[in-house]
């Protein structure tokens, strides 16, 4: 990835030119209606704006994601009467955009080699919290406990060339201190009702995973490198993702790619409260038209009339 290919620091390019937007569903289910819902998002303000939009498929996972799922994708999105420009950017197809964003992170020292399992992860959290409470992240995962990122270079390599598997994790704090304060422009509403200008923490989420020895990227690392490369300018998306946001915008910095806009919306969940997942067979877009549900009636469903 070259500096010339994302133009980095031109913000101002995406004032003049067309908004463009992007629906990206990872295939490893069938949709339901919290993904139509995101999608009828993001076809509607590229209608309105006189936008673009594009459909990515973020496939990373090759042990989940299957090539009906992906199918299935482009059946439901064209039912719905979404159309979308081609070709489709396919993750699985642009590894070395990731590899090349990695080593930028890697040669500005922010990049280390963690060797614990998550099952040794589990057991050093279940320790540290025998003094008190271990912090945890907006998702209420427990913070990265180890102490791989103290290990000396020599023994990083040994560990790396005995085949040892590990995660490459961020060095927050450094990659933190280098950046200083972050906001980002928010043009929907977060859970508790942030809006504009919303300060960004990603220290909250500790060292994340950029990628692992048998996976050369992560989501948060790909995403940003993708929305980048293909002049994403309004990032629409649930607000599961609202507090990811300040990840992104860290790594948007430290790799010099230009800050698009971002608009959370509300999440379409069960009966019970819950956000919907890709085994609610109930309110997945294959079973709804097989019970004769129509785009129109899609649209009623989710809330947009």
């Amino acid at each position: 990835m070259t500096a010339e290919a994302v133009k980095p620091g031109h913000d101002e390019f995406f004032l003049m030119t067309p908004p463009v937007f992007r629906f990206a569903p990872s295939p490893n289910g069938y949709l339901h209606l919290g993904h139509a819902y995101s999608a009828l998002l993001n076809f509607d303000r590229a209608r309105e704006s006189g936008g673009r939009l594009l459909l990515r498929i973020e496939d990373i996972d090759t042990t989940r994601c299957r090539p009906e799922f992906e199918a299935a994708v482009y059946e439901d999105l064209a039912w719905l009467g979404i159309d979308w420009e081609t070709p489709v950017r396919r993750q699985s197809e642009h590894l070395a955009d990731y590899r090349a964003a990695l080593d930028k992170l890697s040669a500005l020292g922010l990049v280390y080699p963690a060797f614990e399992s998550r099952a040794e992860i589990a057991k050093l959290v279940s320790a540290r919290e025998a003094d008190g409470p271990w912090p945890r992240d907006p998702d209420g995962a427990p913070l990265y406990p180890g102490e791989s990122k103290s290990l000396p270079a020599d023994a990083r390599a040994r560990l790396i060339d005995s085949g040892a598997p590990y995660a490459l994790r961020l060095d927050m704090a450094v990659a933190c201190r280098r950046v200083g304060g972050l906001t980002w422009n928010e043009l929907g509403e977060g859970p508790d009702g942030e809006h504009g200008t919303v300060p960004a923490r990603p220290e909250a989420w500790g060292d994340v995973i950029l990628a692992r020895k048998e996976t050369p990227t992560s989501y948060h690392l790909s995403v940003v490198v993708d929305d980048a490369l293909q002049g994403v300018s309004e990032i629409v998306r649930g607000q599961d993702l609202f507090h990811a946001t300040a990840v992104h915008r860290l790594l948007q910095v430290l790799l010099s790619l230009p800050e698009p806009a971002y608009r959370h919306h509300r999440l379409i969940c069960d009966s019970e409260g819950q956000k919907l997942s890709k085994s609610s067979g109930s309110t997945g877009l294959h079973a709804l038209r097989a019970a004769g549900i129509t785009p129109a009636g899609i649209r009623r469903l989710v809330g947009l009339g």
